[in-house]
């Protein structure tokens, strides 16, 4: 059992650091940016009134 904790630690430790090494990684989650949908919504509206 000592083991299977022992290699979870290593584990863990090597994933931070490869995630570290990495560059800019965001564990925020998802984000919600209203203003990233409008901007998409209203690009092929300007789009077709050319």
């Amino acid at each position: 059992m000592w083991k299977l904790l022992a290699g979870f630690a290593v584990f863990a430790a090597l994933a931070i650091y490869v995630m570290s090494k990495g560059g800019d990684i965001d564990m925020g989650g998802e984000k919600h940016d209203v203003t990233a949908h409008a901007e998409a919504a209203s690009a092929p509206a300007s789009a077709a009134s050319n």
